[in-house]
């Protein structure tokens, strides 16, 4: 059996939607792959159990049986930390871990491991990247930014650790390459890391639509009210905050608009939604609207909204807030996303060599 363990330098560098276009690949290779995330952050709770989020996302968008469990062995709740220092017992996670492991791969013919951020995470509960790398006997694929010196020396500080616990980096894969960089960064980062002994597999473009929240990706992190739960696939370019009069709100709103309004702003709503209702050019202006400060809005407007069937949320926190938090919201990808998913699969066949990166493993 062949598997890969696929770690990132730093969050958000793209290793999960990198991994769904990996895992797609081999699926086209390899009669039966599995999928796992060893350690998992952010769980959700599935029939009682703690199962990391991506460890579900991957079990839906490829309608995988494999028990959760075996999927995601470790799920790391809040205060964990803390406690494993006081009493934690390496012994006792290595044994989840190894068990789940046997489990899994008993009737796969390969296994993509995806971990938990760069080499490091997960060291105060010893079962950082490389120490699961190293105990599972797997080699490593790292996904890096694109760019030339920070890219390459990040990709060396994590191979060090790697080294370390006698762990192969198998290559790298450059993501988010500026398409107008894309030719002159190309060649020579792969010549800069291949004069270090790395091997590059490939690089991606950098593709806007990918790095975009939709409305589902951000009505889960407000946590908020779901009031109506259609299109919520819509992306978002821009958020609106509605504290202006309903003329500049109109030249302020672009296409795949967020609006962010409290309820009482019924004039602006109402002048938004009429000027979707009349203008069929103005149909993708509007991908959501957030109602804030824990108001609900009028009934009629609502049923306006409903008319028009623009997703919409209620929040307890102001107009401000909110809109900050989105800001420096994570894009994470859902399993309803399958544009981008899909734009992903594509990207990676295109642009790395998946045989190449096979033979290395």
């Amino acid at each position: 059996m062949k598997k890969v363990f696929i770690a990132a330098t730093r969050q958000n560098d793209g290793k999960t939607m990198t991994s769904l276009g990996l895992f797609n690949a081999f699926r086209k290779r390899f009669k039966n792959v599995g999928y796992m995330k060893p350690v998992g952050q952010q769980y959700r709770i599935i029939d009682g159990n703690k199962i990391d989020k991506d460890a579900v996302l991957f079990k839906k968008v490829f309608k995988l049986e494999d028990h959760p469990l075996y999927m995601s062995p470790i799920a790391v709740p809040k205060g964990f930390t803390e406690e494993y220092i006081q009493n934690g017992k390496r012994d006792d996670l290595v044994k989840d871990l190894k068990f789940a492991y046997e489990a899994l791969v008993k009737d796969k013919d390969f296994l993509l491991l995806e971990g938990t951020g760069h080499a490091g995470v997960g060291s105060v509960f010893d079962m950082s990247n490389a120490d699961v790398a190293q105990l599972l006997e797997t080699k490593v694929v790292l996904v890096s930014l694109g760019g030339l010196g920070r890219a390459i020396d990040e990709i060396m500080l994590n191979k060090a650790v790697f080294d370390k616990y006698g762990v192969e980096l198998a290559g790298v894969i450059i993501n988010k390459v500026k398409p107008e960089k894309y030719d002159k960064i190309t060649p020579l980062i792969k010549k800069g890391l291949e004069r270090l002994g790395i091997k590059v597999f490939g690089s991606i473009p950098y593709v806007e639509m990918l790095t975009k929240p939709t409305i589902n990706s951000i009505f889960n992190s407000l946590k908020g009210e779901v009031i109506l739960d259609s299109h919520l696939a819509n992306p978002v370019d821009h958020c609106v905050i509605g504290d202006m009069v309903p003329h500049d709100a109109l030249n302020s709103i672009e296409d795949h608009s967020l609006l962010i309004v409290p309820a009482n702003r019924e004039g602006l709503i109402m002048a938004v939604l009429a000027g979707t209702l009349i203008d069929d050019d103005a149909k993708d202006r509007i991908s959501g609207i957030i109602f804030t400060s824990g108001r609900r809005p009028h009934q009629k407007v609502l049923n306006m909204i409903k008319k028009v069937d623009i997703p919409m949320a209620l929040v307890q926190e102001d107009s401000f807030s909110v809109a900050t938090e989105i800001n420096r919201m994570l894009v994470k990808v859902h399993a309803s996303e399958s544009q981008k998913i899909s734009k992903m699969q594509e990207l990676i066949e295109e642009y790395v060599d998946i045989d190449d990166l096979v033979a290395s493993l």
